[in-house]
């Protein structure tokens, strides 16, 4: 059975889907000796090469997307290398032999907490895309005074530099002076965005920490620098929370709740 080749590459781990589109537009895959095109239908017998090196088919009992979650501890870098010499957050991931990791979504050099990884473009491509709006939950301490009004004004929206952006939620999760935290919930991942909303309304945001993405919490013993792989069966039930979007934004999961 024939499958869209952007789809066969994603599942295989060689990119997202959309990096795959993108590739494809640029012409630099080919199937069968000829420059593939948007909407281009593969099975098992295509020749498949990018940038001229052969894609190799994976064994079936090699399909099964592994998926791992990450503590990322301020100062790594959400890129491959870094010209700089800055450490990655590739660099501690186990090595692969035929697939590669792939990234979902990005943290800021100075933000810690939950990054997630996977074998499965599709499933990167999924978690990412505003379609499914997979929630996002950090962890903030803030300096500065936050009022009624300013919590009010971030869950109803503000204007920022590339458009209109709001939290879903914020709870107020204790503390004083310097060392007052909220958490707060969003459905997107626009560059430094949690950082710029709270800006907007003057205050300072001097810790930041992603403790959820979608169902999948920041295991409490996960220490910076480590990551955990999940089980067969909790791969299925991510997989099951993007088919079911009430999983994926259920309350209970709210670690500000909690």
């Amino acid at each position: 059975m024939s499958e869209k080749l952007q789809k066969v590459l994603a599942n295989a781990g060689v990119a997202s889907r959309r990096q795959i589109e993108q590739w494809i537009s640029d012409g630099r895959i080919n199937v069968n000796g000829q420059v593939a095109t948007l909407g281009c239908r593969v099975d098992e017998k295509a020749r498949i090469s990018i940038d001229g090196k052969p894609f190799r088919w994976q064994a079936k009992d090699s399909d099964r997307a592994r998926v791992l979650l990450y503590h990322k501890p301020e100062g790594e870098v959400c890129t491959r290398s870094d010209p700089e010499g800055r450490p990655t957050v590739f660099d501690r991931l186990p090595p692969l032999k035929r697939q590669r990791w792939i990234q979902v979504g990005r943290l800021d050099l100075n933000t810690s907490g939950l990054l997630i990884f996977t074998t499965d473009g599709e499933l990167a491509n999924n978690l990412m895309h505003p379609r499914y709006e997979v929630e996002r939950e950090y962890a903030v301490r803030i300096l500065g005074n936050v009022t009624k009004e300013i919590m009010e004004s971030l869950k109803k929206g503000v204007k920022l530099e590339d458009g209109m952006a709001k939290f879903d939620d914020i709870v107020d999760a204790g503390g004083t002076g310097a060392n007052h935290w909220y958490h707060v919930i969003i459905k997107e991942g626009r560059q430094r965005e949690v950082r710029r909303l709270w800006e907007s309304q003057g205050v300072t945001v001097s810790r930041l920490i992603r403790v959820r993405y979608g169902q999948n919490i920041l295991p409490r013993m996960l220490r910076p620098g480590n990551y955990q792989e999940l089980s067969r069966k909790e791969v299925e039930a991510f997989y099951d929370s993007l088919r079911s979007p009430s999983v994926a934004k259920n309350k209970k999961n709210r670690v500000g709740r909690a």
